[in-house]
């Protein structure tokens, strides 16, 4: 199974061929976009940081790494479950465009999101693979039992 690439890209940059499905994963609608002069395949707005936590960080170098640590956390929530698994969908169908508003593209929420939906696909790439099958006319070995 082929993954296409996820990328981030601001908003407020134009959009392009190669960015294939795109995606807003901001709670709030970024400032001086028209909605109508935005192409977007969806706006997934419950996969955002929680507005407390968007509020708490406010873009503070300092407070990332906390940060980061707070929005994995919140991403392994069930309420999160839906939008990650319509953005695997949609990087197992071809590339993935992350739009978000933040300037520091590396300490963005997008970012973590990216690394969460990367992680998530890699692993599913792996568990999907079948076991080998045993060579013709061979029995495959009864495991072990525990000592």
């Amino acid at each position: 199974m082929a993954i296409g690439p996820v990328r981030l890209k601001r908003v407020y940059e134009p959009a392009a061929p190669e960015d294939g499905a795109r995606f807003l994963v901001e709670r709030l609608w970024p400032r001086g976009v028209r909605r109508d002069a935005l192409p977007l395949t969806d706006w997934l707005r419950d996969i955002a940081p929680s507005p407390a936590l968007r509020q708490w960080y406010g873009h503070d170098p300092a407070r990332w790494p906390e940060f980061r640590r707070r929005y994995l956390a919140e991403l392994r929530a069930p309420e999160r479950a839906a939008a990650l698994r319509r953005l695997e969908e949609a990087a197992r169908a071809g590339p993935v465009t992350l739009l978000f508003a933040a300037r520091d593209e590396a300490r963005s929420s997008a970012a973590v999101l990216r690394e969460v939906l990367l992680r998530r696909l890699r692993s599913r790439a792996r568990a999907g693979r079948a076991p080998a099958a045993p060579a013709p006319g061979r029995r495959p070995r009864p495991a072990r039992p525990p000592r």
